[in-house]
């Protein structure tokens, strides 16, 4: 297989904490602000590095409890969503008007609402565990002007069960020695496997429904 560190190592999880000393896990908080706040977040890796977190948090490299770990991941990652949501809000529209389609679009911002329209506030919990998606979603709820207090409402509890969950589930992983070293050589293929299961049911329902309003269009227009 071929890592991530070989390719960008500055991206590699291992790579940031060993290399980051005492400020390890600020450095984890500010990249998962990152992913979840700015528009250049997407390129961050955010589940691989939670999972590592807790993995080295476990092994001491880390040396804060897990639980104090968890709650700072998680409350970084609330604050990424309220500043996501917040330049969404002032700064979308001119954002994303310059272009109809693409990532960084009008589209993608339709496509998001249609998602919240469809699964509510808590498309805003599922859409932490689907990267890319985990740093449009909030500045697509602001462009959208989802209601504030319900947003921030659903954005806590996303929040911290995404990036408190894995992180934890990380922690708890290193106390089965070949898991753990298991998950560490092979993370990116088993993150990839979760993303692809998370992804399938969500493409399943954005498929039909593309194909029910194309029938819709065809039956009004004939």
């Amino acid at each position: 297989m071929l890592h991530t560190a070989s390719l960008i190592p500055w991206l590699s999880p291992h790579f940031l904490i060993i290399h980051s000393g005492p400020w390890a896990l600020l450095v984890v908080c500010a990249i998962i602000f990152a992913e979840t706040g700015l528009l250049i977040g997407f390129v961050f890796p955010g589940d691989t590095l939670l999972l590592i977190t807790g993995l080295l948090t476990f092994r001491n490299v880390i040396h804060i409890d897990i639980w104090w770990v968890a709650l700072a991941i998680g409350f970084a990652a609330f604050l990424g969503g309220e500043s996501g949501y917040f330049i969404g809000r002032k700064s979308g529209p001119r954002i994303f008007e310059r272009k109809e389609t693409g990532i960084i679009s009008m589209d993608s911002v339709r496509r998001t609402n249609a998602f919240f329209t469809r699964f509510g506030g808590m498309a805003v919990i599922l859409a932490r565990f689907v990267p890319i998606v985990r740093t449009f979603a909030p500045i697509a709820a602001g462009v959208g002007k989802m209601d504030r207090r319900r947003y921030a409402t659903y954005n806590a509890i996303g929040a911290f069960v995404w990036g408190g969950g894995i992180t934890v589930i990380g922690f708890l992983l290193g106390n089965i020695r070949p898991v753990a070293d298991f998950v560490i050589r092979y993370v990116d293929l088993i993150l990839l496997a979760v993303v692809v299961v998370t992804l399938v049911p969500i493409a399943f329902h954005y498929v039909r429904g593309r194909i029910r309003a194309a029938r819709e269009t065809s039956a009004s227009s004939s």
